[in-house]
């Protein structure tokens, strides 16, 4: 047969290998596609909530280092058991129950009762496709370059929870990466220093070099400054991290925006905070965008990126009527950011997002910064429930 391969690049994935096979002898075809780009900062776990035939339909992207799972039959697919695959709900399982098919002619007759439980288990599988019971569909993906359709975008979907967590050494070794366990020397004042290290341009992965400093935020605390410039594409970004603890309290920021000058407000995001634009009813979640330091304008025209990359929204795969909603919201964002009037809620559990008081030190009219005490999932969330920071120490045994 003959195999094809292209390189390409599209919203979200940005580089990927497209290759397809065909056979003219039995006329078999088969396509798959690779991740030609870098691996994302952290990794992604989204959680499906599947009720209805819809929602069979959603698109899927699945890299070839991602797993698949169904607890409700304690069904898993293993990461690196399948190559990658734009394909929807319905198709994984598809694919999954022809993977278990291949070889059940010669388990009938090898082992009558194993090929038995595993037509049991194929059935199972084909009554998820009819949706009679709602069951859970999970998507994790180390790498953070899988995606599960959202239909509801720009708002949000109930449906579906998107998680970015950080990976452990194991999943970093086994994407092949390097994990650097020294310590920074602690007596070292890094305060007036810039430390620079060597990292690839996220867009042509070109040798770059990163800049990291830590600066003090008048009326607030420090935090950590990261910016790469690249030399050969001209791409810039900047991340910023928290440089203390995590706050006693939640803090809710509502800014009240009444006038274009609004939009030069410096803010701070950090990876745990929420925005929301009740106007818009928009919503954008934790830990989307990561921690950024900019302004109220460079905060929304990232959040216009955000959508406008999105493949199933405003590329090939969208439909009319739903590109046709996403312009429209983008034109509503445009005129926040202009003229019309409406209200900026930033919600940060952590307590370390922050939002310029050009009053200061007096009050801000339009500014309402509220403290609350966190939920138990909140701290779940922020791994906080697990963390004992007294009486850690093992008690002495009562014999010594």
């Amino acid at each position: 047969g003959v195999t094809r391969l292209l390189l390409t690049r599209i919203p979200f994935f940005k580089e990927i290998i497209v290759s397809s096979f065909s056979c003219s002898s039995c006329s078999w075809s088969n396509t798959e596609i690779q991740s030609a780009g870098r691996i994302q900062e952290q990794g992604v776990r989204y959680t499906l909530a599947v009720t209805s035939r819809q929602d069979m339909n959603r698109e899927v992207v699945k890299t070839d280092c991602a797993s698949a799972r169904i607890p409700e039959l304690d069904f898993e697919i293993p990461a690196f058991s399948q190559k990658g695959v734009l394909t929807t709900i319905e198709g994984i399982i598809d694919r999954a129950v022809a993977g278990l098919e291949q070889d059940q002619p010669a388990r009938r007759v090898m082992d009558k009762e194993v090929a038995r439980k595993i037509d049991e288990f194929i059935g199972k599988l084909r009554q998820l496709k009819e949706v009679n019971s709602p069951f859970t569909f999970i998507l994790d993906d180390p790498s953070g370059n899988s995606f599960v359709e959202n239909p509801h975008a720009p708002q949000r979907d109930e449906a579906l929870l998107v998680t970015h967590y950080r990976r452990s050494p194991q999943q970093a070794a086994l994407l092949g990466l390097e994990v650097d366990a020294k310590l920074p020397d602690a007596a070292e004042d890094l305060r007036d220093e810039v430390l620079q290290f060597n990292t690839n341009c996220p867009e042509c992965n070109a040798p770059a070099s990163t800049n990291m400093k830590l600066v003090q935020i008048p009326h607030f605390k420090e935090v950590i400054i990261m910016a790469t410039n690249c030399d050969s594409c001209g791409h810039r970004t900047n991340e910023v991290k928290s440089g203390g603890a995590i706050e006693p309290q939640g803090t809710r920021i509502t800014l009240r925006i009444t006038d274009p000058s609004d939009m030069t407000r410096d803010i701070l995001k950090s990876e745990t905070c929420s925005v929301e634009i009740p106007e818009l009813e928009f919503e954008l979640g934790m830990g989307a965008l990561g921690g950024k330091f900019t302004t109220l304008e460079g905060l929304l025209k990232d959040i216009c990126d955000l959508v406008e990359k999105n493949p199933f929204t405003l590329g090939d795969s969208s439909t009319p009527s739903r590109t046709g909603k996403l312009q429209e919201f983008i034109g509503k964002l445009q005129d926040v950011k202009g003229k019309a009037q409406a209200h900026f809620i930033m919600d940060d559990p952590a307590g370390n997002s922050y939002l310029q008081n050009v009053y200061a030190p007096e009050e801000d009219p339009e500014l309402r910064v509220q403290r609350y005490e966190r939920t138990f999932e909140q701290n779940e969330e922020l791994g906080l429930n697990d963390m004992r920071t007294e009486g850690y120490e093992p008690q002495a045994a009562s014999g010594r």
